[in-house]
């Protein structure tokens, strides 16, 4: 539920045009400390390696559009229904962005002080179901 001290959040469903196309980013985030955006991708299945490409793209582009001279590069999470750690492994051998897989857990309280602060849990769970469709 907490990501911890050091995020501010930027915003979900982050419009980003490449290439005279829409692109949305679930959720993005700037961490204060590591100095460096943080996307975050929802899934509500299982993971299969066309994600990792997806979310590198998303490093990549926030990299180049958004990243200042002086930050760090971006970091991925992908968070998902499940997970095959080998099929994970394999996925993300080869590219050199920092990427993390995780499962989630779906819970049905957020602590007070982040309440309006983050996402809903019925937010979240209205988008990964929209993110079904994916």
């Amino acid at each position: 539920m907490e990501l911890g001290a050091g995020f501010s959040y930027v915003g979900r469903q982050y419009h980003l045009e490449i290439g005279g196309d829409d692109f949305y980013i679930d959720l993005l985030f700037y961490h204060l400390k590591l100095r460096s955006y943080v996307v975050i991708e929802l899934k509500t299945g299982k993971f299969i390696p066309e994600y990792a490409s997806k979310l590198n793209f998303y490093l990549s582009a926030v990299d180049d559009l958004m990243k200042h001279k002086s930050d760090n590069p971006t970091l991925g999470i992908l968070i998902c229904k499940e997970r095959n750690k080998v099929v994970a492994e394999y996925s993300l051998r080869d590219i050199n962005k920092p990427i993390g897989i995780a499962e989630y857990e779906l819970t049905q309280s957020i602590p007070e002080n982040f309440r309006g602060s983050l996402p809903t849990i019925e937010e979240i769970e209205n988008e990964l179901e929209n993110n079904k469709t994916e």
